[in-house]
C-alpha cells in the first residue's frame, strides 16, 4: 500500500509542508485528549509505521523515538479533563489536533487530519487540511502521529499511576474497563478523571 498517496497529492497540489495529525484518548474516563503533528521527510520509510492502535505497546515505544529522529518536525500537545467537561470532547480533539499543528517548529502550509470531523462546537482545525477516514493507516505522516499521541498519552497516564496509584492507571491508561469501574466506585473519581464521562457509576 503506497502510504504516501495523500502526502504526494499535498505536495502536487503546490504545498510545501504537509503534516500528518492524529488525536488519541478521545474515549477514556480519565486524563487528557493528546494529539501530535508530524512533518516526516517525503516517502522516508519506517519499517513497521503503522495505525497506533493496530501496533502492540511493546512497537509503538520503539517506534516512538524513530519517528522523533526522522522527522523533520513534530508537536505532540494536550487538553485536559477539566476543559474536556467544560466544553465537551469533539471541541477538545479539535483544540488538541490545531496546538499540535501549533507547536511544529516548521509552519505547515497543510495538514492531514485523521477522520471525518474538523470543528467541534468551540475549536476547529484552521490550519488548511483534508479530513481521511482511517488516515492512520492510510497516510505515513498521520500513523507517525498517531504513535507520537498514543505513547505520550501512556507515558502521562503512567506518572498519573504513581500518582493516584488507587486507580491501577498503568494497567488501563483511563479506560473505562471492568478494573477501572470496579476502583472509580471503591475511591470514587480522582482529579484527573472526566466528570461528565462517568454516567455509569
Amino acid at each position: 500500500m503506497d502510504l504516501w498517496q495523500y502526502e504526494r497529492e499535498a505536495l502536487a497540489d503546490g504545498h510545501t509542508c504537509v503534516c500528518g495529525c492524529d488525536e488519541a484518548g478521545a474515549g477514556p474516563l480519565a486524563g487528557p485528549v493528546y494529539a501530535a503533528a508530524v512533518v516526516l521527510p517525503f516517502e522516508t520509510e519506517i519499517p513497521g509505521l503503522n495505525d497506533s492502535k493496530k501496533l502492540t505497546e511493546k512497537r509503538r515505544e520503539a517506534l516512538f523515538p524513530v519517528i522523533q529522529a526522522a522527522a523533520l518536525s513534530w508537536g505532540v500537545a494536550w487538553v485536559d479533563a477539566e476543559e474536556i467537561d467544560r466544553t465537551d470532547i469533539l471541541s477538545a480533539r479539535m483544540k488538541a489536533m490545531q496546538l499540535a499543528i501549533g507547536k511544529l517548529s516548521r509552519e505547515a502550509d497543510f495538514a492531514l487530519i485523521d477522520g471525518n470531523r474538523d470543528r467541534g462546537r468551540e475549536a476547529s482545525i484552521t490550519t488548511p487540511h483534508r479530513c481521511i477516514v482511517k488516515g492512520d493507516s492510510l497516510s505515513a505522516s498521520i500513523a507517525a502521529a498517531s504513535i507520537l499521541a498514543k505513547v505520550s498519552r501512556d507515558h502521562w497516564m503512567l506518572e498519573m499511576a504513581r500518582q493516584y496509584p488507587e486507580y491501577a492507571f498503568d494497567q488501563h491508561k483511563g479506560y473505562g474497563t471492568r478494573l477501572h469501574y470496579e476502583r472509580l466506585r471503591t475511591y470514587g473519581p480522582s482529579p484527573i478523571h472526566r466528570r461528565t464521562f462517568l454516567k455509569n457509576l
